[in-house]
C-alpha cells in the first residue's frame, strides 16, 4: 500500500492523487475518472496521507495511518467497518478494537469518521492491501546482506 502521492484536500470530498506540484497549488487527479484539476494553495489545504499519524498512549506516541489502514483491512471480515454516520460510541468501540492503544483524549470522533471514510474510499478502489512497501523490503534485505558479510 503506497500512500505517498495521495492527499486529502480541504473543501473537496474524497482522496486525490497528486499529479504535479506548482508554486501556487497542486495538480490533482481523481482516482476514479483520472480527470485532472488544479487546486490553489490559497483556497485549499493539502494533507498527504503518508504524513498522518494517530496518537497513542504507549511508548511509540503515534502510529502511522498506513498501519491503522492495515489493521482495519486485516480485521475486515471479523470486524466490518461501521458507517461514518454511526453513533459516536460505536465508532469509538470499533476504533478501540482496531487500535487499542489510541489516545482517547486526543483522537476525536471526527478524526475516526475521517479515517473510516478514507479507508472505505481507498478500499473500494483496491488501494489498501497488506503487502509491505517495496522500498522497505529493499532496505531490510540490504541490511541483512550487510550483517551477513
Amino acid at each position: 500500500m503506497n500512500l505517498e502521492r495521495l492527499v486529502a484536500v480541504s473543501g473537496r470530498p474524497g482522496i486525490y492523487r497528486m499529479a504535479a506540484n506548482r508554486p501556487n497549488g497542486l495538480i490533482l487527479e481523481e482516482l476514479d475518472s483520472k480527470k485532472r484539476m488544479f487546486a490553489s494553495g490559497r483556497v485549499h489545504q493539502f494533507t498527504p496521507l503518508e504524513s498522518i499519524s494517530i496518537y497513542t498512549e504507549d511508548e511509540q506516541d503515534t502510529v502511522d495511518l498506513k498501519q491503522v489502514f492495515r489493521n482495519m483491512f486485516s480485521q475486515l471480515e471479523q470486524l466490518p467497518t461501521p458507517t461514518s454516520k454511526a453513533k459516536p460510541q460505536e465508532l469509538r468501540s470499533y476504533f478501540l478494537e482496531i487500535l487499542p492503544s489510541h489516545d482517547t483524549d486526543r483522537v476525536l470522533i471526527s478524526d475516526i469518521k475521517k479515517i473510516i471514510k478514507w479507508f472505505n474510499f481507498l478500499n473500494d478502489r483496491g488501494i489498501i492491501d497488506l503487502e509491505p512497501d517495496p522500498v522497505v523490503e529493499e532496505e531490510t534485505s540490504t541490511k541483512e546482506e550487510n550483517t551477513e558479510a
